[in-house]
């Protein structure tokens, strides 16, 4: 009877060892003074000229079996693109490539079509544009569309980033004073930044009239929103 009650004893003694030991790190954690936080973000942006083009060629067959379209397509595609390889400075790929059956009242099939494309994509503006003209009697020119190239894009960032920096931590320097503080410390910084919008397609008609004409039609981009954003959180620090 007596060891029982000694060692229940020795176990609730234990038991509030333990306890005691685990609210240790709640009760220290509850003892840490809150550090004040803000949050904040700024950006830098500009205007820059679109210095790329993608030209889109396409075209558009039609027949009596599938195998028949699929043949005469691969063949108008494979002479368009040996006379668009090999200059310099312009990049031709395949684009879309699709064949589908077109049926009658009756739902049988009346026809087989098929359409492809060819991408030419440059910084050579009159070159690329003359190349589109000079294959347009084989796949007419189909839609345009101009962007900012990589490189041009990564230097524009570059010089945006240092204002970006610069106008989060004025705006930081300025919340700090106005509540009073001694100053700040950063917690915690992200980058971002935009540009690409859609590319805006090119009226048909406009299109058909390049297409038609063999002399190079003009080509100009317009200007692009390049911008970079700084957004973080700062540790506001007291006299």
């Amino acid at each position: 009877m007596y060891r029982g009650v000694l060692k229940r004893k020795q176990l609730l003694a234990g038991l509030s060892f333990v306890l005691a030991v685990s609210a240790l790190p709640a009760l220290a954690h509850e003892a840490e003074p809150a550090e004040p936080r803000a949050s904040l973000s700024a950006e830098a942006s500009s205007e820059v000229g679109q210095d790329r083009v993608e030209i889109t060629l396409a075209a558009e067959l039609s027949g009596d079996s599938q195998t028949e379209v699929a043949e005469a397509l691969n063949k108008r595609l494979d002479s368009v693109m040996k006379r668009a390889k090999g200059h310099q400075g312009i990049e031709a790929r395949s684009g879309s490539y699709r064949i589908w059956p077109t049926t009658d009242r009756d739902g049988k099939i009346a026809e087989w079509r098929g359409q492809a494309e060819i991408l030419l994509e440059s910084s050579d503006f009159p070159a690329v544009s003359k190349l589109a003209a000079d294959l347009g009697d084989r796949m007419p020119i189909a839609g345009l569309s101009f962007s900012v190239s990589p490189e041009r894009r990564a230097a524009e960032e570059q010089k945006l980033l240092g204002q970006a920096v610069e106008a989060f931590k004025a705006r930081a320097q300025a919340l700090t004073q106005a509540l009073g503080f001694a100053g700040y410390r950063f917690h915690m910084v992200e980058l971002g930044g935009q540009g690409a919008m859609p590319p805006v397609p090119m009226p048909r008609m406009m299109m058909s009239a390049m297409a038609a004409d063999k002399a190079a039609a003009p080509v100009e981009g317009g200007r692009e929103r390049v911008s970079v954003s700084v957004q973080g959180t700062i540790v506001l620090l007291p006299k």
